[in-house]
């Protein structure tokens, strides 16, 4: 007890003496003091604002009114359909084939077939093994919910395969590749009855596996409710692709060449026209190593004189300066690779000096995500061509025939279909000297005056549907409303050669 009175009365011997009071008219008077001073302060700040409309208090009111303004409200996303309640027959599994365009057509005629049938449609699969080797997925390139959900009230679209049908747990499904240009009869009275033996059926092969024509005028209605409004690219690419078009768009009109002189597309139709004996070569040993390019022994000329063969990038230069384009031309091609690279673009080039491609009209570290995938480079490519002022294909492939059939829908956008057959004729007469210039000029105007892209009746020929015109190239049912587009096609009608 004594040790412990020390140590307390050793603390108290430490702290200071308690503090003596103000008195209180002193606290008072200090506190009116510095009220004035505050206050004083406030006036010359404001009066100085008032006088030099300085930017703090302009700022400072900003900001008042922007968190006092009412808050617009953010705007719904519109309502999804009703689901269709049906009893399912089966489930459809479909594995696509080709490029990205090539895909895209066959989704919507799977979609369309598992309509007719009343199937459950898996998500598709996208060809990973063609000779872009391309490893994207549907939702890689295809916003996937949204083609889930806006087509809900057709058919009920599953992300996967129920793993109980699946290979890794022994179910052995059925697999076959419908034939091609079939019409609903063949699917209701040949594949429908193969589901009541097997739950689920595979297509492994998709291309032009649905007839363009003879078809009842609701699945038509479905092809193109599925390419023009369930099939959206991601939103990433969807963003890239729209500043794409913006930056093209400020710049000018311009023209979307879809310049098809790429090495596979050389390799697979034999066209050497303009090669070098070793290029010609290697484009011939290309085509010998891919087993489902049947064709191996091809006349390079023959096939050219036949309008079967992609024009070269100097007959190209030649052809746009024949249809009236200046100069100063802005145009976007609109492909992969060049076979021959910068040089085969010399001609081109000198004739148009305001040619672009996407890499020269965004950041590298902006494409680098979609490198070494040929599908969601080519969803670029595609968008732009739907949005510019002018779209010329130089080959009716795929891509070419796709956009060719969206520029239509979205109002009869030009689109010059160029007549191969007629310019190499062209172009060998004037090169010959056996044309001037301007009559080739004339010749090659006249050629074309009636292929832009205009209102006109899909050419059917029933015993030759690989002759006759592509419905993704002229989905004419969904081009006017109503049931009747007689009066919209018959003064516009002609018999285009593609």
């Amino acid at each position: 007890m004594e040790v412990r009175s020390e140590t307390t009365q050793a603390r108290s011997d430490k702290l200071p003496p308690p503090a003596v009071p103000k008195p209180r008219v002193q606290v008072w008077f200090v506190r009116v003091c510095s009220s004035i001073l505050v206050w004083t302060c406030l006036v010359q700040l404001f009066a100085a604002g008032e006088l030099w409309h300085t930017r703090i208090f302009t700022g400072l009111s900003n900001q008042i009114s922007r968190f006092s303004a009412p808050v617009e409200p953010v705007p719904l996303p519109p309502p999804l359909p009703p689901p269709r309640n049906y009893t399912s027959n089966g489930i459809l599994l479909v594995s696509c084939n080709g490029g990205l365009n090539q895909m895209r057509s066959a989704i919507c005629d799977m979609v369309t077939v598992a309509r007719l049938l009343n199937l459950t449609l898996v998500v598709p699969e996208l060809d990973k093994t063609s000779f872009w080797a391309d490893p994207s997925g549907f939702e890689d390139i295809f916003d996937v919910r949204h083609f889930i959900d806006s087509l809900r009230d057709e058919v009920r679209i599953l992300r996967r395969l129920p793993k109980r049908y699946s290979r890794k747990h022994g179910y052995q499904m059925f697999e076959m590749p419908p034939v091609s240009w079939s019409d609903e009869k063949y699917y209701l009275k040949q594949i429908l009855p193969l589901f009541s033996k097997h739950k689920v059926v595979h297509f492994n092969r998709t291309d032009t596996r649905l007839a363009n024509n003879g078809l009842p005028l609701a699945l038509q209605w479905l092809r193109c409710r599925v390419n023009f409004q369930g099939l959206k690219f991601t939103p990433q690419l969807e963003a890239l692709g729209t500043k794409l078009v913006r930056i093209l768009q400020q710049r000018g009109p311009f023209v979307a060449l879809h310049l098809r002189y790429e090495m596979d597309m050389l390799a697979f139709s034999g066209c050497t026209h303009g090669c070098s004996e070793e290029e010609a070569e290697e484009l011939k040993k290309m085509r010998y190593t891919y087993p489902w390019w049947r064709e191996k022994e091809i006349n390079s000329e023959e096939r050219r004189a036949q309008g079967l063969c992609p024009l070269t990038p100097e007959e190209v230069a030649l052809v746009l300066k024949a249809l009236g384009f200046e100069k100063n031309t802005q145009i976007y091609i609109a492909a992969g690779e060049i076979y021959g690279s910068e040089h085969r673009l010399s001609v081109l080039r000198e004739a148009f000096p305001r040619i672009v491609k996407k890499e020269m009209l965004l950041e590298s570290a902006e494409l680098q995500q979609f490198q070494n995938h040929s599908s969601q480079m080519a969803a670029l490519d595609f968008m732009v061509s739907v949005a510019s002022n002018t779209f010329i294909p130089t080959y009716d492939g795929n891509m070419a025939k796709v956009v060719e059939g969206h520029r239509r829908y979205l109002g009869f956008k030009k689109t010059i279909l160029l007549d191969r057959k007629r310019l190499v004729g062209l172009l060998d007469l004037h090169l010959n000297k056996t044309l001037t210039w301007d009559q080739f000029a004339v010749a090659v105007k006249a050629a074309h005056e009636r292929r832009t892209g205009a209102p006109t009746q899909r050419r059917v020929i029933s015993d030759k549907p690989k002759e006759e015109d592509y419905f993704y190239a002229n989905p004419q049912e969904c081009l006017c409303e109503g049931t009747n587009c007689h009066d919209l096609f018959t003064h516009r009608n002609t018999n285009l050669t593609h």
